[in-house]
């Protein structure tokens, strides 16, 4: 909603049809439901196909089969925000990223921010013009 209500476009998919239903609710809601599109989508099957973009940010959802697919989805300039569950102050778990992961998959492009701290690891990269 945030984005959206800064003009952008929006698309967001989930696993949840549930989740889905809700984003759509608040869309709506706060008035932007015009730039948004929502879709019900398993990313255990792939990344969908889509336009570049602009930004890209995946939240709390690690699956490295997707690194090369999300990289390539960005525009020139386009933004990488990935925020995922961390092995760095939890310990090891299914789907927590191990240290450095998030370097090792997105240091290709020019990492603008990241850290891993608390069960939590992030990053923020641009591709290159």
């Amino acid at each position: 909603m945030w984005l959206a209500s800064r003009g952008m476009e929006v698309w967001g998919v989930d696993v949840s049809p549930v989740a889905i239903g809700l984003a759509r609710e608040l869309a709506s809601r706060y008035g932007v439901a015009d730039r948004c599109r929502f879709e019900a989508v398993d990313l255990d099957d792939g990344l969908p196909e889509g336009p570049l973009v602009d930004l890209l940010l995946c939240h709390l959802f690690r699956d490295h089969r997707l690194d090369e697919a999300m990289i390539g989805r960005l525009a020139p300039g386009g933004l990488l925000a990935v925020v995922v569950r961390s092995e760095v102050g939890a310990g090891p778990a299914p789907f927590h990223a191990r240290p450095g992961e998030l370097r090792d998959a997105f240091g290709g492009l020019d990492v603008l921010t990241e850290g891993e701290d608390e069960g939590m690891a992030w990053i923020l990269a641009r591709r290159s013009m």
